[in-house]
């Protein structure tokens, strides 16, 4: 076959052999076009996604930075309460004393947020030291003035009964005082914040934990009238004299005893008994139970917003294994009588 060839005008021949002369065979000065991949200095893959109050991977690497607040959700934590709803859903749940030797939950939630939770009551001074550190945002049937104004000057936002999702639920579940519910769902659905991942909660981390003594019987005692009562099941943690309902039960990986200075608010309830406050700053003895085993340790929070740090006897970090966690904050020298932390094999 033959290939027609054009002849080119001789005007542009000379212009070409102009071209190739000033080109010259130097090729010194031309930068090599290598593949662009490995042109590129190699970059490190991305740090896995996890749950800020669980440390658990997100499911598939999705962002853990959604468009709601972390939120606590005060709960009562009497008989009167039974059944708590919702708190199989939270990702922490914290137990604090409140007056008259009872105690009450701070339940605290991000990635679930559950349509029914409660019986939701009133904040403590207590929940400031508890929230802080997480800007979460507290979900309450009310407080005293000294509490909402302590609350307001440390900066604590609260969600309370004016807000359409916090309201009395009168279905004859619970008396009165004990039926506020909230909807948790509908009011992250209502906060449209921009996307972000709260800090961790708890230092986190896959480091093992040091050794420990057999543990799968454990009484906290944290007040002469409330002890909570663990067990251990081979699995997760289950207490044995809480008020969750059937099948909605919180049951931890890992229950943590932080034994907290304490001191009396400056009012008292209705009835005239004094009100605890809880400090959860500055630092005390801890037990953390995990995997059957109780391990010996020091907590520490420079304030009341401060990341929580956990220490073992030779000054070691602590890390917390990633899973559900029952925080029981233990009333030390104080104005309250002093709680205690006992187990057994």
């Amino acid at each position: 076959m033959k290939t027609l060839r054009t002849a080119l005008p001789a005007s542009l021949v000379a212009l070409s052999l102009v071209l190739a002369a000033c080109g010259g065979d130097d090729k010194s000065d031309e930068k090599p076009q290598g593949d662009a991949s490995t042109s590129q200095s190699p970059t490190a893959p991305p740090e896995p996604e996890t749950w800020p109050l669980t440390g658990e991977l997100t499911k598939g690497g999705a962002s853990a930075a959604l468009e709601h607040p972390a939120y606590i959700v005060k709960i009562d934590n009497s008989q009167a309460s039974y059944p708590q709803l919702g708190v199989s859903k939270a990702d922490i749940v914290v137990e604090e004393l409140v007056e008259g030797g009872i105690t009450r939950l701070a339940v605290l939630y991000y990635e679930k947020l559950p349509k029914k939770v409660g019986p939701v009551r009133s904040m403590r001074l207590t929940d400031i030291g508890i929230a802080k550190p997480l800007d979460a945002q507290i979900v309450t049937s009310g407080a005293a003035d000294v509490t909402l104004r302590g609350l307001r000057k440390a900066g604590i936002t609260f969600i309370d009964m004016n807000n359409p999702h916090v309201v009395r639920d009168l279905d004859g579940t619970h008396d009165s005082l004990h039926s506020v519910m909230a909807n948790l769902k509908a009011i992250g659905a209502d906060a449209k914040i921009r996307a972000r991942r709260p800090a961790d909660y708890l230092p986190f981390g896959d480091t093992a934990l040091p050794a420990g003594k057999p543990a799968t019987s454990i009484d906290v005692r944290l007040s002469g009238s409330r002890t909570s009562q663990w067990k251990y099941d081979g699995k997760t943690y289950v207490l044995q004299n809480g008020y969750m309902a059937d099948g909605d039960a919180f049951k931890p990986d890992t229950v943590i005893a932080a034994t907290v200075r304490t001191t009396l608010a400056p009012y008292t309830d209705p009835i005239g008994n004094p009100v605890p406050v809880s400090h959860f700053e500055g630092r005390g003895k801890a037990v953390i139970f995990h995997d059957g085993q109780a391990i010996a340790a020091t907590w520490e929070k420079a304030d009341r917003g401060a990341e929580l740090i956990f220490k073992d006897a030779a000054g070691n970090a602590i890390e917390i294994p990633a899973g559900k966690t029952w925080l029981e904050l233990v009333p030390g020298k104080g104005a309250a009588s002093t709680g205690s932390v006992t187990y057994r094999k």
